[in-house]
């Protein structure tokens, strides 16, 4: 009988993050979003995980992702906020310094739910025309059972 030895940890959760500028600042014009989504992307693929998709629009960013396996979410959202925002500073692609709010969003996506979710995300220039980003988290909260308070 073959033993089955496993020498990593097999991992599949699927986290959709979101989180906002310090204050709600908009801060993030067009041209430098895309800048920044494209530097996280690269930032976390040297730092061995993965961003399905990011999208945002002037004051949050919004990312799917899964969650690598030996990392608790606050430190992948570490490596993403902390790292990108001391890049934006230093490269000087915005007239003012980026911070990040410290609070941000994060629950599991299902598989059968990833293209909505991944769809969601790519559509929030058109989706924050209709819905301000404050009306957006609140939504969040209150359908994922979170309560503020």
């Amino acid at each position: 009988m073959a033993i089955l030895v496993l020498k990593m940890s097999f991992v599949k959760i699927w986290v959709h993050a979101v989180w906002g500028t310090k204050n709600r600042e908009p801060v993030l014009d067009i041209s430098s979003r895309e800048l920044i989504y494209q530097h996280m992307h690269h930032n976390a693929l040297a730092k061995e995980f993965y961003i399905a998709e990011v999208n945002g629009y002037v004051d949050h960013i919004h990312c799917l992702m899964p969650l690598k396996a030996d990392w608790s979410i606050a430190k992948q959202m570490n490596m993403i906020k902390g790292e990108s925002a001391n890049w934006v500073n230093k490269s000087g692609i915005l007239v003012r310094k980026l911070e990040w709010a410290n609070e941000y969003f994060a629950a599991s996506v299902s598989e059968d739910k990833l293209e909505h979710v991944r769809n969601y995300i790519r559509n929030q220039e058109s989706h924050h025309r209709k819905i301000s980003f404050e009306s957006e988290y609140a939504f969040f909260l209150k359908t994922f059972g979170f309560s503020q308070g």
